[in-house]
């Protein structure tokens, strides 16, 4: 673990977990809004076994990459441009060091930035996994959300939190369930944030939200058909924070995607949900890149 520098000079966390032997491959996997990477520890582990390569990187302004906003407990980002800028660079740096196949995986927000940066260019790898990915977004507001936050966002400094606690507003959910059925695996990430206070990001700013809905509005209108990076798109049908939904319809539009669907038994989380539904993931990733990212 160490830090990385942006061309602009931040500083992101980065792990890095070369492989021993004769390499696979190498998975760089990002993660989702307020995540960090230790919460994967598990799957790089299994990843790292096959021989892959592993690296992560925190997302600037959450997790151990520092905080865009005066407030330690707000996850804020000007525009999802700076996600994408942050990864081109960082997947440029990435593919030059180390050897191939390369395969990129996303969880949630990480996986629609990955998305992105295939839509514009910003990464070219062998073959990309989308996890979750935030295509779309639960809220009880529906179509109200995108230009409500706009207006909250500018009634006040739009780096403020957009609420307390939980993941999602108004909801009956706990924040356990949401994300996952495993308690031992969510007691996890409780244990990672005890041990140091710095990694709990804590919720999104209004201006986190402004950038989060155009993102996926734009994103949803690009020339998605251009994307011919081999794609698999693992989506959890009861995800009660993204809207499964929005990946199911944009994904018979990419060239190249095959889908794999969950239903009630996976919540938003699905490499730490319970066994069953972790273990048939894993079994799905591993197939998909055996058959299109092959050793070389």
């Amino acid at each position: 673990m160490d830090q990385w520098q942006a061309p602009d000079g931040w500083g992101l966390r980065r792990f890095h977990w070369p492989a021993e032997g004769a390499a696979r491959g190498s998975l760089l996997f990002q993660t989702g809004r307020g995540d960090v990477f230790e919460k994967y520890l598990e799957s790089f582990a299994h990843w790292h076994a096959l021989g892959w390569t592993v690296t992560a990187f925190d997302w600037r302004g959450q997790g151990g990459s520092g905080r865009l906003t005066p407030r330690a407990n707000c996850g804020h980002i000007d525009d999802f441009t700076t996600y994408v800028a942050d990864l081109r660079a960082f997947a440029a740096q990435w593919t030059a060091e180390t050897s191939g196949p390369h395969v990129v995986l996303g969880h949630s927000m990480g996986g629609h930035l990955v998305l992105r940066g295939l839509m514009e260019g910003a990464i070219a790898p062998d073959a990309a996994v989308l996890v979750a990915p935030m295509l779309g977004v639960r809220s009880a507001l529906g179509k109200l959300a995108p230009p409500l936050a706009g207006l909250l966002a500018r009634l006040g400094d739009p780096r403020r939190p957009a609420w307390k606690g939980n993941e999602k507003p108004y909801t009956t959910e706990t924040r356990a369930n949401l994300l996952t059925h495993d308690p031992d695996r969510y007691a996890d990430e409780l244990w990672w944030q005890a041990q140091d206070r710095a990694l709990l990001t804590g919720a999104p700013s209004w201006q986190w939200l402004v950038a989060a809905f155009r993102s996926m509005a734009d994103l949803e209108k690009a020339p998605l058909e251009r994307v011919h990076t081999p794609l698999l798109l693992l989506v959890a049908e009861a995800d009660g924070l993204v809207d499964a939904r929005a990946a199911l319809r944009i994904a018979p539009r990419l060239p190249d995607a095959d889908v794999v669907r969950f239903g009630p038994e996976s919540a938003h989380e699905i490499l730490r949900e319970a066994d069953p539904v972790r273990n048939r993931a894993l079994a799905a990733i591993d197939a998909f890149l055996d058959a299109r990212a092959p050793r070389r």
